[in-house]
């Protein structure tokens, strides 16, 4: 039987055995990831797996069943179990408020991709991959690695209200890094960014990386970092770089704007949210610079898609808006209890992983000003880039960073290298601090996004700029 013939005799069956309502997706993954290691090529790796996931919502309960087989009897008998289960949880589950309205959509979507990143050969990728290690050692490094991921989703999704959606997703990324080992400590760089870069496109996103090209700076300047001085502690104006606030939107607002994380259903992994729903529409989390997108639409974009995984077709939304919040992340069943009128934000990391709330691309619009104008607007500050090192409390709300590199700035100039530069503070008053914004946005991928029990990996975007922040501590090691 076919995908979506599968996902409908699974619904049917789930409706059959007593749901009010049922969804499933058929899945097909590939995923491929190589990593080399001071010039040789150190790991390969490559996965491949199919299967169907059920939700079955009987009364206030959800059930989800999930198997690796498409034969008409598994599914069908994912669909009972699915309804089974529900009607389990629904003996111990809160009153439910059923599930925001949503049209039934007949569609398909693929991501860009100009060059199959599974159609070039192993022997291309490694060669790319030893190439920039090489020039790494030669430079400074003392350890240089470089690695590339690839993945393609093939997705079908039904539903009891008549969804029927099928879905294409190829995405590739990579990254390097050099470290240098001192006497007393080690230093490291990476580019493009401390995870590397990755983005919903085929192999020419890769490519266009050139990681060969940035190789030679980053090796000199992890041996560089070795005897630069450390970063000065105490209160001043703090200019960050895009990759760096892009993990600064992931952490102290991509993960509080969770709804699921507002109503606390989600708890364990990574705590909570500080906001309030009763001050959804009025509470100010930064300065009138600070507009905030949720945006699934952007092409090429990590966290974007044509729909989520409940069906809903991708659609622009505001989280804060000249400072001020203004939504959330949601799905159907969250959103109704809440009493919004919106989902669009539930996704899972595969067929056998139930859906929830998820960040997309959730950025920082970009602001009137230039990088060279924020610097030279600053008589007395510190830029820092490229994460090394993050924590944050269980409410998203205190947090430290430490950057991989910093640099004085001293009357409207970029001065000497510091190493291990840190910065410290809570989220609206280190938002309320934010005075220039740059126009130069960069929408960073993040791949290893952790939530959930069983834990699920994400794949989210973020759009950022460099930014200042007036008054903040810095220089506390992490």
């Amino acid at each position: 039987m076919s995908e979506f013939d599968a996902a409908q005799a699974a619904v049917q069956a789930a409706l059959d055995a007593g749901a009010s309502y049922a969804d499933a997706r058929v899945m097909h993954r590939r995923y491929e990831s190589m990593s080399a290691r001071n010039g040789a090529v150190d790991d390969v790796t490559q996965d491949a797996d199919s299967g169907i996931g059920v939700r079955a919502l009987v009364g206030s309960g959800w059930g989800f069943y999930a198997v690796p087989d498409l034969g008409d009897r598994a599914v069908k008998d994912a669909g009972a179990r699915a309804a089974e289960i529900a009607r389990a949880s629904g003996l111990v589950s809160r009153e439910g408020s059923g599930l925001v309205p949503s049209e039934a959509a007949v569609g398909s979507w693929a991501s860009d991709c100009e060059v199959d990143p599974f159609e070039v050969s192993l022997a291309t990728k490694g060669d790319l991959l030893v190439r920039a290690t090489e020039t790494m050692l030669e430079h400074g490094a003392d350890l240089a690695t470089a690695s590339y991921d690839i993945w393609e989703t093939r997705k079908w999704f039904v539903s009891s209200e008549g969804h029927r959606i099928d879905q294409h997703v190829r995405e590739s990324g990579a990254g390097i890094q050099a470290t240098a080992i001192g006497e007393h400590e080690t230093q490291r760089r990476s580019y493009p960014a401390s995870r590397g870069q990755f983005a919903t496109r085929g192999w020419e996103f890769v490519e266009g990386l050139d990681l060969q090209a940035h190789a030679a700076r980053v090796g000199a300047e992890a041996r560089e970092l070795l005897t630069a001085p450390e970063c000065p502690s105490g209160t001043t104006d703090l200019i960050l770089g895009s990759e760096q606030l892009a993990l600064q939107i992931h952490e102290s607002v991509g993960h509080a704007i969770e709804l699921d994380r507002i109503l606390g259903w989600e708890a364990a992994y990574a705590g909570t949210s500080w906001l309030d729903l009763s001050r959804l529409g009025s509470l100010r989390y930064g300065s009138e610079l600070m507009n905030i997108s949720i945006d699934p639409t952007i092409p090429g974009a990590l966290g974007s898609f044509g729909y989520d995984d409940e069906g809903t077709p991708a659609t622009k939304r505001d989280a804060v808006r000249e400072g001020v919040w203004v939504g959330v992340l949601a799905g159907r069943d969250s959103a109704a209890v809440a009493g919004l009128p919106y989902a669009g934000s539930v996704r899972a990391d595969g067929w056998a992983r139930l859906p929830m709330v998820r960040m997309t691309n959730v950025g920082l619009e970009p602001g009137p000003h230039s990088f060279e104008e924020i610097i030279s607007d600053t008589d007395d500050g510190i830029y820092m880039e490229s994460n090394r090192s993050w924590s944050i409390d269980d409410r998203r709300l205190n947090f430290q960073f430490g950057t991989e590199v910093g640099y004085e700035v001293k009357n409207g100039a970029l001065g000497r290298l510091v190493r291990n530069p840190t910065y410290t503070g809570i989220g609206p008053t280190f938002w309320a601090s934010m005075d220039r914004l740059s126009h130069e946005s960069v929408a960073w991928g993040t791949p290893n996004c952790g939530k959930g029990q069983p834990g699920q990996t994400g794949h989210t975007g973020h759009p950022a700029a460099p930014a200042r922040f007036r008054g903040v501590r810095v220089g506390v090691r992490a």
